[in-house]
């Protein structure tokens, strides 16, 4: 019993996004949660029985999707930095996060990822599609160079 994806979406979208909401707390990740929710549903080669039995199956779904969107939160906490900017006191703190920000881009990236993102050199790695090794070895030029230039700054 598959109905199209419009009847489907119009059937069960304030629901899952009931569930996502109360469950995220983050209207953002709620959308993405009932979209890829949806998405599965579209991908899925399962026959359901009845419209309970899909609406179940719907929900189960879009509950273990909001699991894993607060597990990544959990295994991967970020801090934007205007809030990070607002909770240094002391201007040598300040300034390394400003000088972190007038790095260029791939210096950037390898050091807000490890260090503000707290991702591991290997998922790291996986995300911009080099070797462990690579990611290791631009993380040391990027401190050396971060270093470089927050002391030239007279800091």
């Amino acid at each position: 019993m598959k109905r199209n994806a419009d009847q489907i979406f119009n059937k069960y979208c304030k629901l899952l996004y009931k569930i996502s909401i109360i469950m995220l707390c983050s209207e953002e990740d709620a959308y993405d949660a009932v979209q890829e929710s949806f998405l599965k549903y579209l991908n899925t080669k399962k026959d359901f029985n009845d419209e309970s039995h899909e609406r179940a199956w719907l929900t189960r779904v879009n509950i273990n999707i909001c699991k894993n969107i607060l597990r990544f939160r959990r295994m991967h906490p970020t801090v934007d930095y205007e809030t990070l900017a607002l909770h240094y006191h002391k201007p040598e703190e300040t300034g390394i996060m400003d000088t972190l920000m007038t790095l260029n881009a791939k210096d950037k990236e390898v050091l807000i990822l490890y260090y503000i993102e707290g991702y591991s050199c290997k998922e790291i790695a996986d995300m911009l599609k080099v070797s462990e090794s690579a990611v290791k070895k631009k993380l040391e030029r990027a401190r050396k160079r971060l270093k470089e230039k927050y002391e030239s700054e007279g800091r």
